[in-house]
């Protein structure tokens, strides 16, 4: 069963939504520091979200960033087989709104719409070797 493995927070402001989230519920906000791969990262003022320990059944990990439209917090789901998943978007009555791409050290992301409009992240995340 594919599961949520990453959330990702659209801010305004993220020094102020990073204090707010950090005082708010503890989590522990960095900035991440641009890296092979990760074109962009710098402009996105990009920060790796920290919810607590891993524990079964519970999401320790997400991300802030700096808003660019009017885009909601984004849940990545991540499966196995991402090309499977493309295929059926369409026929269940979603939208792909960005191809299938890979993100160094990340593994390959697929971005949808839903039936209902709502934009849902698909994420295979690359295998250590």
């Amino acid at each position: 069963m594919a599961n949520i493995g990453h959330f990702m927070i659209p801010a305004d402001n993220v020094d102020r939504a990073r204090n707010f989230y950090t005082s708010l519920l503890g989590w522990k906000i960095e900035p991440v520091k641009a890296a092979g791969g990760m074109a962009g990262i710098t402009e996105m003022q990009y920060h790796d979200i920290s919810t607590g320990a891993a524990r079964k059944g519970m999401l320790s990990t997400g991300g802030l960033y700096k808003r660019h439209l009017q885009e909601p917090i984004l849940d990545f789901v991540m499966v196995e087989d991402i090309e499977g998943v493309e295929a059926k978007v369409e026929k269940l009555g979603g939208k792909i709104t960005m191809p299938k791409n890979a993100i160094k050290g990340v593994g390959q992301v697929l971005m949808i719409q839903d039936s209902e409009g709502n934009v849902i992240g698909i994420l295979k995340p690359e295998t250590k070797k």
